[in-house]
């Protein structure tokens, strides 16, 4: 048998470690963090259970991976879509709307997400995120930013809070609402990126 090249091995580690990411997305989704094994996954996965151990430490950081590789893929697919554009303001109300999109779409997973990153454990820098934060950026950059480094991790935090606040148990936020408040601070009219049904909030900041 011939060995495979580096390059083989490589794509295939980079498959098996995005099908793991895929597998958690679906099973958190669907039952729950605590519900979900390590062993479910992996054959959820189709891969050993070994091979969840030597990519992640922990579920709990597999989890944040697997979130903050559908956020990105989420934010890539709204920044992209049709018709393309390389207006600044409209590509940061795509990113707005593709995370508030992703909370209201995804609540028990960005639930689970959230509490993950307020335990102890923290928050994970992975690949995943830095590809998250490069989306982020760029779309700050794009509006305009003077000092990209300050006002990205602003937007970071400002989302955070507003997913906070669409998930929250109990007492959500309605996501209108929410992302009148982000439009009206970064002056974007409330017809770009993807608008939900009906008029804006009545209340909302003009």
């Amino acid at each position: 048998m011939v060995p495979r090249s580096p390059s083989v091995n490589e794509e295939l580690r980079r498959r098996s470690r995005e099908r793991l990411l895929q597998a958690t997305v679906d099973l958190v989704s669907e039952h729950g963090y605590e519900a979900t094994t390590l062993g479910d996954i992996a054959d959820r996965a189709g891969t050993a259970r070994g091979l969840v151990s030597y990519y992640f430490p922990g579920k709990r950081q597999l989890l944040q991976s697997a979130v903050h590789r559908l956020m990105h893929m989420t934010l890539s697919a709204g920044l992209e879509r049709e018709p393309h554009t390389e207006d600044g303001r409209e590509l940061l109300a795509r990113a707005i709307d593709a995370i508030l999109g992703l909370a209201v779409e995804q609540r028990l997973l960005m639930r689970t997400h959230m509490a993950g990153i307020l335990s102890a454990d923290g928050f994970v820098q992975c690949p995943e995120q830095q590809r998250l934060a490069e989306l982020l950026r760029g779309a700050v950059v794009s509006y305009g930013s003077p000092v990209p480094d300050r006002d990205y991790p602003l937007l970071r935090a400002l989302l955070m809070g507003a997913v906070f606040s669409v998930v929250l148990p109990g007492a959500p936020m309605p996501m209108a609402q929410l992302r009148a408040e982000l439009f009206h601070r970064y002056g974007l009219d409330w017809e770009m990126g993807v608008p939900p049904d009906g008029e804006p909030p009545g209340d909302a900041p003009q």
